[in-house]
């Protein structure tokens, strides 16, 4: 049964070319869009690369003071004695690691000046992220331990600075300190790993950094398996318990989480800083139902073109009901050449949405953005095929299928 299906549906699709290509754009164009949202939010929350060992670490970004009658509150990032007094200290972690947010510096050189980010790190940073070494090498125990003026920088930043020349062994002026370049890692978008140039934490100008517990700071907490991360949160939460703050008579009470990524991205959306859960699954949720009511009006209209494409089969709906066809029969088939239809332009839409993705790469309208199309998001595409093909072809389906035989043989619906 199911190969005359796909028979007539091949002969019903080359019946009118132009009504099935005006079909198949509606459904490419509404594809694309999900599909190439969905490889962003993949590559957000669950990225490979240089962050492929997400599904092993926490980040702890923010601490959420509070004071005594929950009305004063404050949100910062963590400063160094933070990390270092409270998370370095656990027990039943791989590494810990602290490290700041980008900020954006100068580079001199002769007369030209460059504005770029600067991300200071430590020797654990470099074991838990996994960035592609392009030349030279990266830092180490000793260059932290002894403030080494080195850095390493990402592939744009070396030929926009040294064009045409290596960039390992070169000098950079950033900011009134002279760095020498030992690295070149490839470009990175990714929360933790973004930057243009990576420098020791010990080269801050001066040791006062190491007194803040607040600041520009932000931890990675790296667990020995997937398994132990449940007991990480809850144990970084016990200890933001007995944290104390610089102020602790305004803000006797603080809250810090180990997140996943897609936690951190939920609590600045959701401001759910003071909450233990993040929000994530509402986040997603709210993601899902979005994408859901994007494809109602593309669904809506290929309702009222699929409708349109039965009437003109009356007769034949009509004549198979007169030899005894259900109606769960013929609305299986509808369904199915609807579904096929769909599928076929999720196919389409996947290559046209590799083409968009290729494009944003090149326009660097997202710097350093670098996605794939996946085994994943290839699923996800297919599955949005599919139940585009559900909703845009089940109630003409259903319609169409409770004609009376004898209204249908008249052509009328």
């Amino acid at each position: 049964m199911l190969r005359n299906y796909l028979l007539t549906a091949y002969k019903v699709f080359m019946r009118r070319k132009l009504f099935t290509a005006i079909n198949l754009a509606c459904i490419v164009l509404t594809l694309v869009v999900l599909m190439v949202i969905t490889a962003l939010l993949q590559t957000t929350f669950w990225p490979g690369g240089v962050e492929g060992r997400s599904d092993r670490f926490l980040q702890v970004y923010g601490i959420r003071s509070e004071g005594r009658d929950g009305k004063n509150t404050r949100t910062t990032l963590l400063g160094y004695k933070t990390v270092d007094k409270y998370l370095k200290p656990m027990t039943g972690v791989e590494r810990v690691s602290a490290f700041t947010v980008p900020g954006t510096v100068s580079v001199y050189q002769g007369d030209r000046v460059s504005q770029l980010d600067l991300r200071r790190v430590d020797a654990d940073y470099w074991k838990i992220l996994d960035f592609h070494l392009l030349a030279g090498r990266l830092p180490d125990e000793d260059d932290d331990r002894l403030g080494r003026l080195v850095a390493v920088v990402n592939a744009s930043t070396a030929r926009r600075l040294f064009p045409g020349a290596a960039a390992v062994g070169q000098r950079m002026s950033v900011s009134g300190q002279t760095f020498e370049i030992i690295g070149v890692v490839a470009d990175v978008i990714h929360i933790n790993a973004y930057a243009d140039i990576w420098a020791p934490l010990t080269t801050f100008p001066s040791t006062d950094y190491q007194k803040d517990l607040t600041g520009s700071f932000a931890a990675l907490l790296l667990a020995r398996s997937k398994d132990d991360l449940p007991r990480i949160r809850r144990e970084v939460a016990r200890i933001a318990t007995t944290f104390v703050s610089d102020d602790p008579r305004t803000y006797p009470a603080t809250r810090f989480w180990a997140d996943s990524k897609l936690d951190v991205f939920a609590r600045v959306l959701l401001s759910r800083q003071s909450e233990a859960d993040s929000g994530a699954a509402r986040l997603l949720l709210m993601i899902g139902g979005g994408m859901l009511l994007f494809m109602l009006l593309p669904a809506l209209n290929l309702v009222n073109l699929n409708m349109g494409r039965i009437l003109e089969r009356s007769a034949e709906i009509g004549v198979r009901k007169a030899f005894g066809a259900t109606s769960l029969q013929l609305a299986g088939q509808l369904v199915v050449e609807n579904v096929l239809l769909c599928l076929a332009g999720g196919l389409l839409g996947l290559a046209c949405a590799r083409l968009v993705l290729w494009w944003l790469e090149a326009s660097q309208l997202i710097p350093y953005l670098d996605v794939d199309i996946n085994l994943a998001v290839f699923g996800c595409g297919m599955l949005l095929s599919l139940v585009f093909g559900l909703l845009s072809g089940a109630l003409p389906a259903w319609k169409m299928s409770r004609l009376d035989p004898v209204h249908a043989l008249k052509g009328a619906a």
